[in-house]
């Protein structure tokens, strides 16, 4: 018999994690290997237990997922990566696909379809619900977002998108640092280069703009 999918599960409810974690152990091919409350965690989980698969909330406060998903694809570069939302904006998508992840599932789906994204992505499929699916198109190098969907953000690297949705929820500098993991000069250079991007010369005005594009969420 095959080895089941060992799979790490990252939701800040507590019902959400137990609820999930009863419903996918009644799959014989799947074993639950930890939980995890934030993002932060997660990624000390997933270095810790090296899972098949993370099952990962989107929207948890604290790190912002699609951070800790960089850091565990370079941690841990053979687990993959599935978000579980019940939001599914064009910003998600561009930064869920910029994290190389194997899948995006939406809340409003059936236990099927998260039982087809594990197994999809244990064996290197990737698998996304219809409604990311009918936003995508798919190129040979891969799923993306049509160019007149494309936000003015998606110029921004990962780390600069980070910076500004931290910028976005108020935090200080300092704060955003050590969340990230980097010093303040580096903090001061993204958010210079934020600026130079967008053509936004004012720290409020960068919050508001993220705020606008939905980026200050979760």
């Amino acid at each position: 018999m095959d080895k089941p999918i060992s799979i790490l599960l990252v939701d800040d409810h507590a019902m959400v994690r137990n609820t999930l974690a009863q419903s996918l152990q009644g799959a014989t091919d799947i074993r639950i290997a930890g939980t995890a409350e934030n993002a932060e965690s997660a990624i000390a989980e997933a270095v810790r237990l090296r899972p098949d698969v993370i099952v990962m909330d989107i929207d948890m406060p604290g790190m912002i997922v699609f951070e800790a998903a960089r850091i565990i694809r370079t941690r841990c570069p053979e687990t993959r990566i599935i978000f579980l939302s019940a939001f599914f904006h064009d910003r998600y998508i561009e930064q869920a696909l910029a994290a190389e992840a194997s899948g995006y599932v939406t809340k409003s789906e059936p236990l099927d379809a998260l039982l087809r994204a594990i197994r999809g992505a244990a064996a290197g499929r990737p698998y996304y619900s219809r409604e990311i699916l009918s936003r995508l198109v798919i190129t040979p190098n891969g799923a993306a977002l049509p160019k007149e969907q494309q936000s003015r953000a998606s110029s921004l690297t990962p780390r600069e998108l980070e910076v500004l949705r931290y910028l976005a929820r108020g935090l200080a500098k300092k704060e955003i640092a050590h969340l990230m993991h980097i010093s303040a000069n580096t903090v001061n250079r993204h958010t210079d280069s934020l600026m130079g991007k967008l053509d936004i010369h004012d720290r409020v005005q960068l919050a508001g703009y993220a705020i606008r594009e939905g980026l200050a969420e979760p």
